[in-house]
């Protein structure tokens, strides 16, 4: 990951919001369609036990920075981003713990003609407006669970809010993307994977489901911030039931990943 050098506003008021990053990098193939040039903001109202990236959880630990010296990181890839078919990716953290910098920030990668992703919980969907929405081609949309009593165990929040944005998207025609992380004993339950599924199947806007293993590769920044990573013992999911699970979504038509 690389950080975004210092530099001096000279855009409009609207370009000249600042927010605040951890970081930024290019990603093939995981945060969207084609290469992305992936933005990490800071701040999570969110704790989700398997969490890779503690490090993005305060905002007061994030550097501030404008949309304008965003754009001008952007712009050093933006021909060889449009070239590969890709585009921008705000992700986290959680983008719409800073609604106003992400829109802005979207906004103005519209006008460069770039394709827009957004990467959410979906718990502060409410603070996404229909403008901000306008200017996201794609939402990848993070169900943690499905079962509302194992997503507050695991993530500290509500599920309701994810779903309320997942239809409001719907409505508004907003292509998705779902990310599921698949967690042995947590997030592996079939009823609890099928109850998603059919929530998902009747959404018109979804694209595809992304079943994405647990994986232990954030411990070490858990180490680095002194903080216990609480599923250390949890195993990661084997291929068989990688396998099952994504056969539960494509049993109800959807494209899963």
């Amino acid at each position: 990951m690389n950080g975004i050098a210092d530099g001096t506003a000279n855009g409009t008021a609207s370009d000249a919001v600042t927010g605040r990053i951890h970081s930024w990098d290019l990603s093939t193939g995981v945060d969207g369609p084609g290469t992305r040039f992936v933005l990490f903001v800071s701040g999570c109202p969110l704790r989700c036990l398997y969490c890779a990236n503690p490090d993005t959880w305060h905002m007061r630990d994030g550097r501030a920075v404008t949309v304008d010296e965003v754009m001008a990181e952007i712009d050093k890839y933006r021909a060889f981003l449009t070239t590969a078919g890709g585009g921008i990716t705000v992700t986290g953290g959680e983008p719409l713990l800073q609604p106003a910098f992400t829109g802005a920030l979207l906004h103005r990668c519209k006008e460069a003609g770039l394709h827009t992703a957004l990467d959410t919980s979906g718990f502060l969907g409410a603070r996404a407006t229909d403008g901000l929405l306008a200017d996201t081609d794609l939402v990848l949309l993070d169900i943690k669970a499905f079962d509302v009593t194992t997503y507050r165990k695991l993530t500290g929040g509500e599920l309701a809010p994810t779903l309320n944005l997942a239809t409001r998207l719907d409505r508004l025609g907003k292509r998705m993307w779902i990310r599921y992380v698949l967690v042995p004993g947590w997030t592996d339950d079939p009823e609890a994977v099928d109850g998603l599924a059919g929530f998902l199947g009747g959404l018109g806007s979804v694209d595809r489901v992304d079943v994405l293993p647990f994986h232990k590769l954030g411990a070490a920044k858990y180490d680095a911030l002194g903080l216990p990573f609480p599923l250390r013992e949890t195993p990661v999911p084997d291929a068989d039931l990688v396998g099952r699970v994504r056969g539960r979504f494509r049993d109800h038509g959807l494209a899963a990943h």
